[in-house]
């Protein structure tokens, strides 16, 4: 299993390198794991640690009780 530092990496160059768009948190669940499912939760988390602005259609949501797909961006604020 990934390590909160090694999810925590993975969000924020994901959101570095999407500057002003969103992204799935699933991308940086696959980029850390082959089995990237079980990781969601804990990537999940560790976005709403970071701070990471995360919408559901549009609307904000929190990342860590929101259900069904989400998007990640770096806080617009």
């Amino acid at each position: 299993m990934a390590t909160d530092a090694e999810i925590a990496e993975a969000l924020l160059r994901l959101a570095a390198e999407r500057a002003g768009r969103t992204f799935c948190p699933s991308e940086a669940a696959r980029v850390l794991a082959d089995d990237w499912r079980p990781l969601m939760p804990e990537v999940r988390r560790v976005a709403a640690e970071l701070g990471l602005h995360a919408t559901q259609r549009g609307v904000a949501v929190d990342p860590v009780t929101a259900r069904g797909p989400i998007r990640l961006a770096q806080d617009p604020g």
